[in-house]
Formats: structure tokens, C-alpha cells, sequence
């Protein structure tokens, strides 16, 4: 699994005209899954992602309560290494990404997180203003 995580003043996800997730003050959260994943693997990468102490004075996101955008990104899984066109055999295919991508979710809710998601397959507009800028890459 991994995720690109960045600290946002505010983030939304736009399907079809419709806003299906919008947070303020938090962690936009690009996810990744590739085919090793298991449910094991997206507890801990929510663990780490919800505990990662990025926001202002070393804080976390667990700390401060806040928010989470979390958004399916298949092609962080891109593999560029031949040619220009990216390769996608690493992402898991949708079968097996959306339960791990939804297992994710819910780990951190359980932790008490306040989630907002993007829409899985589907053409999404992701907006976001950065702050720091911060981004972090967690692999798992």
C-alpha cells in the first residue's frame, strides 16, 4: 500500500458536478493499493497515516482531530521505467483495491477519524491548497 499524504487548509473531490467529499484543515490522503495487500496492511497504514505528526507543532492528525480526505490513486502504482507510457500491472486491480481501499476507511474511522472519500472508479476532480507545503509518501 501506499499513500501520498499532505497537509491541505481545505480539499474537495468533485464527481459529475456533485462535491462527494470536501474536508478544511487536514490530510488529503492519495491511496494506492497494489496486489500483496491485506487487511492487516491497511490497519497499519491507517494507523501510520492517522498518527503521522505533520501538522503545525509536530502534531497529528489523531491529536488534533482532524479531518480526512481520502482518495483512490491506482497510478501511484505507475511503473515508468520503459519508454513513456506508464505500466499499471503493480495496482491491484478493482477487484481487490476497493474492499482493501474500503478496509482503509473504516480503520480510521474506527480510530475516531472524521473521513471524507472521493468516489471509487470514477473520474474524480481532486482541488486542493497545500499547506507548507507538506506531502509525505508512506509505502507499506
Amino acid at each position: 500500500m501506499r499513500a501520498v499524504v499532505q497537509t491541505v487548509s481545505r480539499a474537495s473531490v468533485t464527481v459529475e458536478g456533485e462535491v462527494v467529499g470536501k474536508i478544511s484543515d487536514g490530510l488529503l490522503v492519495l491511496l494506492g493499493v497494489t496486489h500483496a495487500d491485506t487487511g492487516t496492511t491497511a490497519a497499519t497504514m491507517a494507523r501510520k497515516v492517522h498518527e503521522l505528526r505533520i501538522l503545525p507543532d509536530e502534531k497529528s492528525a489523531a491529536d488534533l482531530g482532524a479531518p480526512l480526505l481520502v482518495v483512490s490513486q491506482f497510478t501511484l502504482y505507475a511503473d515508468t521505467s520503459r519508454g513513456r507510457r506508464p505500466g499499471w500491472s503493480a495496482a491491484a486491480p478493482a477487484a481487490v483495491a476497493e474492499p482493501l481501499f474500503t478496509a482503509f476507511v473504516e480503520a480510521l474511522r474506527a480510530r475516531g477519524a472524521t473521513v471524507e472519500t472521493g468516489r471509487f472508479r470514477t473520474h474524480m476532480l481532486v482541488e486542493s491548497v497545500n499547506v507548507g507545503p507538506n506531502t509525505v509518501i508512506i509505502d507499506l
